[in-house]
């Protein structure tokens, strides 16, 4: 909730709730409770990090869906390379991974990949406001949700029984790591195409799982560690640069098309205008008139 109380002195940028709603839903709240869900379900944190990554492959399916964005021979290569050590991920399911943990990081991956996508149909916005816009809306269904769960008096105890390091922490997560962190996202998503600014995110794993081997003792045996690796390969081919990437299709391409069409039409018209003057200039020369003849 601390990055909503921003909503107070930043205007709302010219989004319909219509259009704000289905995006913080998916972008903000289906992400972060899904994820959270899954670690509290059984998946290590720091294997998580690199499962929610997959959010790179699922913007580019969906982009190609809903945009028109075809994905070239690499962007398929990097995306079955992913996929393949996503695979050899749930081949380690038991002791330390559930399966409900790797299913509802997995779908946490694909909320944050609709997410994208909305954003990416955005006209031009300040990303900076629409994030705190967008912070608005998780926490009305988040409360509704955990007082549900939880009954209602978990989360004054909760709130109570929290440290300092604890609050730093979600206020860390709200204005930094979200509202800040998203509204440089979602500027370079509406600058550049879907393939080449959501594998980008492979630099987050790195740093999680390396954070969570410190702070939890986490291990990472041989079978985990090479899905881990092709994960993060089939994101670094789709990323590579100096090779042909996604194509993406002009959304005004029509309208463009149509303004084209209707201005040869015009010029056509001026055309066949011009020589049906010049045809009745030509007519009375060839009966020996002057052109003006006629109207004397």
């Amino acid at each position: 909730m601390a990055p909503a109380h921003l909503a107070l002195v930043l205007a709302r940028p010219r989004v319909s709730w219509r259009v704000l709603v289905p995006i913080g839903l998916t972008l903000f709240l289906g992400q972060f409770l899904l994820q959270f869900f899954g670690i509290a379900s059984g998946m290590p944190p720091g294997l998580a990090s690199i499962v929610v990554q997959t959010q790179a492959l699922f913007t580019i399916l969906f982009a190609a869906l809903a945009l028109g964005e075809r994905p070239g021979r690499r962007e398929w290569i990097g995306t079955a390379v992913a996929f393949a050590g996503l695979g050899l991920i749930a081949l380690t399911v038991g002791r330390d991974l559930t399966v409900a943990g790797l299913v509802l990081t997995g779908l946490s991956a694909v909320s944050w990949g609709v997410g994208n996508v909305l954003v990416k149909r955005l006209p031009p916005v300040d990303m900076l406001r629409l994030m705190v816009w967008l912070s608005v809306i998780p926490p009305l269904p988040a409360l509704a949700l955990s007082l549900g769960l939880d009954g209602p008096r978990a989360l004054g105890s909760a709130l109570a029984a929290s440290s300092w390091l604890g609050r730093a922490a979600a206020l860390y997560l709200g204005l930094i790591a979200t509202v800040l962190a998203y509204a440089i996202w979602g500027g370079l998503l509406r600058r550049h195409s879907a393939a080449t600014v959501a594998p980008f995110a492979l630099l987050i794993p790195f740093v999680a799982a390396y954070g969570s081997s410190l702070a939890f003792g986490e291990r990472f045996g041989p079978l985990r560690l090479a899905g881990m690796a092709l994960v993060l390969l089939g994101l670094a081919v789709i990323v590579a640069p100096g090779a042909p990437g996604i194509t993406g299709r002009d959304p005004h391409a029509g309208k463009k098309r149509l303004r084209g069409e209707a201005g040869r039409s015009r010029g056509a018209d001026r055309g066949a205008g011009g020589h049906r003057r010049v045809a009745r200039e030509e007519a009375p020369r060839a009966l020996g008139e002057r052109p003006d003849a006629r109207h004397h």
